[in-house]
């Protein structure tokens, strides 16, 4: 069954992000998966679930909101909003109970049916300060 782009990054987003369903990763994630953030290079389904559980992790409300998206051909670029309650540990940083609310933006490319990369920016300088982490520069 084809499944449209639009279908598969909102299956992703909703099955894995929002409810960590990660074994839906399976049927919508090619095996020759890349994910490249700055600094940050995850290859394959096993280590995408690993990538996403350190986030459920650290933030098990976890939510990812779709604000916009484009398609052309076989990318799609998605800008979205993530949310959630820093309750556990997260890269290092000790569970702050703070709620933190941070814009992304991520463009996708699809190969058989499925996701095969994807390149995101995360406001991860907005994301350390809203943890406490680094000082507010405003």
């Amino acid at each position: 069954m084809k499944v449209s782009a639009l279908e598969l990054t909102q299956l992703f987003i909703e099955e894995a992000f929002n409810k960590g369903n990660l074994s839906a990763l399976d049927k919508i994630i090619h095996p020759n998966y890349l994910y490249r953030s700055p600094g940050n290079e995850v290859k394959g389904i096993d280590e995408l679930k690993a990538f996403i559980s350190a986030f459920r992790h650290g933030f098990p409300d976890l939510s990812l909101k779709i604000d916009d998206q484009v398609f052309a051909e076989d990318k799609a670029c998605t800008s979205f909003t993530l949310t959630g309650t820093h309750m556990e540990e997260f890269m290092g940083i000790p569970a702050t109970n703070r709620q933190v609310n941070v814009h992304g933006i991520v463009m996708s490319r699809f190969q058989d049916n499925k996701i095969l990369e994807d390149w995101e920016v995360l406001d991860e300088l907005s994301l350390l300060q809203q943890l406490g982490v680094v000082p507010d520069l405003s």
